[in-house]
């Protein structure tokens, strides 16, 4: 038998299978035995440090990258964050459930609201009377009423971190207001019920949106609003569906859309308070939070250049964007469509919506969020150019629609991607409420605008002072967003 001595040589030379033994006793030598055989032709050679494990078997030790292994994330071999895993491939940065969940819940909501927006305009012009004028005058109204009381939800979850039961009121009161368009049938009481629904809307916005951002990684956060807007835009798609299925076959009852628009949105609903979740309380700091909802920190977070840029840029453009409601109404007046089609007009635009808003999002991700952000109201001058020379035919049609959920697609979820980048987490509610009450000002005045200028100048005379004012204003949108600025405040990074 040889030498213990020589054991080391031989275990060198010789094929042979390891055992290794336990741990030796606290003072003692530590030995490493080795089983010499010739059956298995594996060249031993086994290092180790003395603080590392030995194990009985392969089979006991634990697999690379997991808590344990020497491999493993507290392992002295342990892999960077960014290294792959085996293979070679990187893991690709999945979306949040809860984004998804949010989206479903968006979805669901949607079929219920753009059912009825997609009949509403008919509904007020030909059912209750109204006068573009009127139309205009109630449209910025509608648009705006949500300004002030998304500021007050943003600043209310952000200090209670309470976002999910803020937008669930939000969701809540427009699902009821559904209730008051069945018992109104006079102009002024479906107006007021009307705007009970925007103040719905305005509360859960924010709180949203915030969740989408607080739910989301940072080097993906465009693609998790896009893959949110993509489930929302199909909501948008199938409640103009919905309405013109209703409205053909029950012979223009209003009433029908109503019902089955309350009854969607209380799936919603429902949705949201059953598996959605907040974020970890542990992960925004309480007293920070209270610190930056009060007037100084609201004063604070406006002094931020970044910030204050990106909101001067979306109330400058918002102002000079023709709400949808009216782009519908011109085309329809231009064309002498159907009205029984017109709910389809909404779909066109949800379509190239739910098509490009991924897509857009990564896109933004990897080049920058501003450029496509700018890029999607120079997509919007294009849709104006088709809907000032517009006739009938369905390839006109398409290609305004097409060219409008374009751009939505690369400005909608990209806006507010761009301005949690700059606004601090404890205060993202807040911050993208203040952001969005800015643009729904804008365009509350644009839609006054456009229902003075249509009654003036007619429809023609309005899209041809939007347009000019749109080719003007983004040049220097432009200009203020990619101004020289300090690294933290530049918002195309």
């Amino acid at each position: 038998m040889a030498d213990t001595t020589r054991r080391p040589q031989l275990a060198q030379i010789c094929s042979g299978a390891v055992r290794l033994r336990g741990r030796p006793a606290p003072g003692r030598r530590k030995k490493i035995w080795v089983k010499v055989g010739l059956e298995l032709p594996t060249l031993v050679v086994v290092r180790r440090s003395p603080e590392a494990p030995l194990y009985s078997s392969v089979r006991d030790r634990p697999a690379p990258n997991t808590p344990g292994s020497p491999n493993g994330p507290s392992g002295p071999d342990a892999e960077g964050p960014g290294a792959p895993p085996p293979g070679g491939r990187r893991r690709r940065h999945r979306v949040d459930r809860n984004v998804k969940l949010l989206g479903v819940n968006s979805l669901l909501t949607d079929i219920s609201s753009e059912s009825v927006n997609a009949a509403l305009p008919l509904y007020l012009r030909n059912i209750l009377g109204w006068s573009a004028l009127s139309f205009g005058l109630f449209d910025g109204i509608y648009q705006g009423t949500s300004a002030i009381l998304r500021i007050f939800g943003g600043l209310h979850a952000d200090r209670h971190r309470r976002h999910k039961e803020v937008a669930g009121a939000g969701y809540a009161l427009s699902a009821v207001s559904k209730l008051g368009l069945l018992a109104s049938t006079t102009a002024a009481p479906t107006a007021a019920v009307l705007l009970v629904d925007r103040i719905g809307k305005g509360i859960r916005t924010a709180p949203r949106d915030a969740l989408i951002s607080l739910s989301s990684r940072p080097e993906n956060m465009g693609e998790s609003f896009g893959v949110h807007r993509a489930l929302d835009t199909i909501g948008a798609l199938l409640g103009p569906l919905l309405a013109f299925a209703l409205l053909k076959y029950t012979g223009r009852d209003y009433n029908s859309v109503f019902v089955v628009s309350l009854c969607v949105a209380l799936l919603g609903l429902g949705v949201l308070f059953l598996f959605v979740r907040n974020p970890a309380r542990d992960q925004l700091d309480e007293n920070r939070a209270r610190e930056l909802t009060r007037r100084a920190g609201l004063r604070e977070m406006m002094a931020n250049l970044g910030f204050r840029r990106i909101a001067m840029v979306g109330g400058l453009l918002s102002f000079m964007t023709i709400s949808d409601a009216f782009i519908y109404l011109t085309y329809e007046n231009r064309t002498d469509m159907d009205p029984t089609s017109f709910p389809l007009l909404f779909t066109g635009t949800a379509i190239a919506y739910l098509l490009l808003a991924v897509p857009l999002g990564r896109l933004a991700d990897r080049i920058g969020r501003a450029p496509v952000f700018i890029g999607g109201y120079v997509v919007l001058i294009g849709c104006y150019l088709v809907l000032r020379t517009s006739g009938p035919g369905l390839a006109t049609a398409a290609l305004m629609l097409g060219l409008l959920g374009t751009y939505y697609a690369a400005t909608d979820g990209v806006l507010m991607a761009i301005a949690s980048t700059v606004v601090p987490a404890e205060a993202r509610t807040s911050g993208l409420a203040w952001l969005t009450t800015i643009t729904t000002a804008a365009k509350l005045v644009a839609s006054i605008l456009f229902g003075l200028l249509w009654t003036w100048q007619g429809y023609d005379g309005a899209v041809t002072f939007f347009l000019v004012g749109l080719v003007v204003v983004v040049p220097i949108a432009y200009l203020i967003l990619f101004r020289p600025s300090t690294p933290h405040e530049v918002p195309a990074a």
